[in-house]
């Protein structure tokens, strides 16, 4: 069975890796509910994250160029490279695991929607949402209500 797109990294994800994670979000949304004058530049921050699938992309496209070039100017087997690097992505696309996975998580890359759970807790201790609530949140309430998303 193929995992939601959504979970599928977490689930493949070192535990420890997930873990320190979410820790960082977490202190993130403690430090900015006593800090609320840093949110909108927190928020601008995420804008600029990258995520995980955007750094795996980017490292395979550049170990296929690599691969390419290297064929191309001096041996032929170097097209091992891009070869090898497709098959990864796409089991990446089925499964949402592939060799260098493990390590852009324990790097701390994170999923989109990881990203996106900070994004709407920040919004939700903004108070971006309490004319759709009715009232403020706490930092708690801010991360469940995020969870919820």
């Amino acid at each position: 069975m193929i995992p939601r797109r959504r979970d599928r990294v977490r689930a493949h994800s070192p535990t420890d890796a997930n873990r320190e994670i979410w820790e960082r979000i977490e202190a993130s949304i403690r430090h900015h509910a006593a800090r609320p004058e840093r949110i909108a530049g927190r928020l601008a921050e995420l804008d600029r994250e990258w995520d995980v699938e955007r750094v795996l992309e980017t490292n395979a496209a550049t170990i296929s160029l690599a691969g390419i070039g290297l064929a191309a100017a001096h041996d032929r087997r170097w097209l091992v490279l891009p070869a090898a690097v497709a098959g990864f992505l796409l089991q990446h696309a089925l499964h949402g695991w592939c060799p260098p996975i493990p390590v852009i998580r324990r790097l701390g890359v994170r999923t989109a929607h990881e990203i996106e759970i900070e994004r709407m807790a920040l919004k939700a201790l903004r108070g971006d949402f309490d004319a759709v609530s009715g009232g403020p949140y706490s930092a708690r309430a801010a991360l469940d209500a995020a969870l919820l998303s």
